[in-house]
């Protein structure tokens, strides 16, 4: 792909041209994630991360063709290209995507990505993006985080529909591993679910557990209900290390383990805010290090 510099256009193609530029955050997997018993009963509960996908839209009003950069990111570009057709404008354009999220790993990377290029095409072409709109064209596209919320949020994300946004927490450190590979989100969510009746209640159980924690601010309740949901979700996509990093967080004084539930990443939940926290951080990062071989760490997001 060719970078157009607009101060090498011609007056006219400058005065016409316009650039939006929008950001969002990732998630450290789900705090939460399993299939209650109704329709459309598979939700998650978001962990929003301080890693973001940032997106810049030049408008290219005198061509009708649409680049992406980097080049893979057609999902994105696919977006682009039904906003504009919406928007009732034949132009063209350039999208660039800037990412820290690493892909495949399940940290909602692609929803990001998506979210911030709907709000930076939007942007360009001054036209309303509410968060439900977003909603409506992601479910075109694919199963979709709830990143458009600064919250903590129970998220449909195969019909990308908002259940409820349970609120905020305390920031938090979450030491984290990787056990390799990539997952793919759309082909991950074809996959039937083998939970029974009892398990969707349990899921229900969780849910309303999760939902009093963040809104008490019970950040060991939310530990738990991370750990219990990992735990179950190891009869969908089984993860090797889950037990010893359970065992590392007993060991540290650690809140519980997160995963990414569709991915392929693990961490430990720390209360940064804690008595001997910077301890504990060191000592999960040694231990995690001797399991895995690769150590990052990551802050949670609080919103106001």
């Amino acid at each position: 792909m060719t970078t157009i510099d607009t101060r090498t256009l011609p007056a006219d193609y400058r005065r016409v041209a316009a650039t939006g530029v929008s950001s969002a955050f990732g998630t450290f997997g789900e705090l939460l994630q399993g299939v209650l018993p109704e329709a459309d009963g598979d939700f998650l509960v978001t962990l929003p991360v301080a890693r973001w996908a940032v997106a810049r839209f030049e408008v290219a009003p005198h061509t009708d063709v649409l680049e992406v950069w980097p080049p893979h990111k057609k999902k994105a570009l696919r977006l682009a290209s039904m906003i504009m057709e919406d928007s009732g404008r034949p132009a063209g354009g350039v999208l660039t995507i800037d990412s820290t999220l690493p892909e495949g790993k399940g940290l909602a990377s692609s929803s990001a990505d998506l979210v911030a290029t709907a709000r930076a095409v939007a942007n360009a072409l001054d036209e309303p993006m509410p968060p439900r709109r977003i909603e409506s064209y992601l479910a075109r596209i694919e199963p979709t985080d709830g990143v458009l919320y600064p919250s903590v949020v129970a998220f449909h994300h195969r019909s990308v529909r908002l259940r409820a946004r349970l609120g905020s927490l305390p920031s938090m450190a979450v030491v984290s591993v990787d056990e390799g590979g990539a997952v793919d989100t759309v082909d991950f969510n074809s996959i039937p679910k083998p939970f029974t009746a009892a398990d969707e209640r349990e899921y229900v159980r969780l849910l309303d557990r999760i939902t009093g924690a963040v809104a008490r601010q019970d950040l060991a309740e939310v530990g738990a209900v991370a750990t219990a949901s990992a735990r179950m979700n190891q009869v969908l996509r089984h993860k090797w290390s889950l037990e010893p990093m359970i065992a590392i967080c007993r060991e540290v004084g650690g809140l519980g383990v997160v995963v990414g539930h569709s991915g392929t990443t693990l961490g430990i939940l720390l209360d940064t805010s804690a008595p001997h926290s910077h301890g504990r951080l060191t000592a999960a990062a040694q231990a995690c290090q001797e399991l895995a071989g690769n150590v990052t760490v990551y802050r949670t997001l609080s919103f106001d």
